[in-house]
């Protein structure tokens, strides 16, 4: 006994150890950038560089707030990733719901279509899709930012997962009652969807706040940048680039992401948790 309660007792070290050390590599990273944006531009660039700045200062932020139209970059970033957003949680859901509670011809023919799309790299319908946006005259429009990532194919297979755990006896005794399909959804699947939908939630709108190549080829005027488009092109010149204001920048960009995430946090993880159950 005694020998089996020390190899838990290492066991259990060695666990701690190997976590804290992948805690350390992933969190090591943002500690750094956090603390060298209150660094000057030479402390940033010495090698080896330093952890801990001998002079804070807000300089870096300062610049960032006066160079670049921050209000607009902002209010830009919000706009399209939480529009985003909110089409991925109505649209993925309802047309998960189509798929994992109605019966429809074709129904097996379309959720194969929907599983190979997830398959499909994004840069193999980066151009065929520019090539639409721009016939369709969407380009620099909040439009053209906007509804190529509306719905997600992967958004619909999440959805469709989660909603296969709702018990059939609570829709049909909804339909029985007389409520209508819409009424269905908005009533009953919605609400017991909250894990599911704080996931997708979670990383969609991460995924669309931090996109950069779409809008940066989609935007052609300032008045339509976002915000990781505006810090690039303003950070990063042709001779060198400004690490500071890059720094600033990224910190900037990464805190509405944490806000989102910790007020999300107890869903998302019951959402990963359940739908990984199905």
């Amino acid at each position: 006994m005694a020998k089996a309660r020390t190899r838990d007792r290492v066991a259990r070290t060695v666990l701690h150890v190997v976590l804290g050390l992948g805690l350390l590599a992933m969190v090591g990273p943002f500690l750094w950038m956090l603390l060298s944006s209150f660094k000057s531009e030479g402390e940033i660039r010495e090698v080896p560089p330093t952890w801990w700045p001998r002079d804070f200062g807000l300089t870096n932020y300062t610049e960032l707030f006066d160079r670049l139209a921050f209000p607009t970059y902002f209010t830009n970033s919000v706009v399209v990733a939480g529009s985003v957003t909110l089409g991925n949680l109505v649209l993925c859901s309802a047309a998960g719901y189509a798929l994992a509670k109605l019966r429809f011809p074709g129904r097996g023919a379309l959720l194969g279509l929907v599983l190979g799309t997830v398959m499909v790299p994004g840069m193999v319908t980066f151009v065929p899709l520019f090539v639409l946006v721009s016939k369709l005259g969407l380009t620099n429009t909040f439009a053209g930012l906007i509804l190529p990532f509306v719905v997600g194919a992967f958004g619909v297979f999440f959805m469709r997962q989660f909603i296969l755990s709702i018990p059939d006896e609570l829709i049909e005794s909804a339909r029985i009652d007389g409520a209508g399909e819409v009424r269905i959804f908005w009533r009953i699947i919605l609400p017991l969807c909250r894990p599911a939908l704080a996931t997708l939630g979670i990383l969609t709108f991460l995924g669309s706040w931090n996109n950069f190549l779409w809008p940066l080829v989609i935007a052609t005027t300032e008045d339509k940048y976002t915000l990781p488009v505006a810090l690039a092109l303003y950070s990063v010149g042709q001779n060198e680039t400004d690490y500071g204001l890059l720094l600033a920048g990224s910190v900037v960009v990464v805190v509405p992401v944490l806000i989102v995430f910790v007020l999300l946090q107890r869903h998302f993880v019951r959402g990963i948790a359940t739908t990984g159950l199905k």
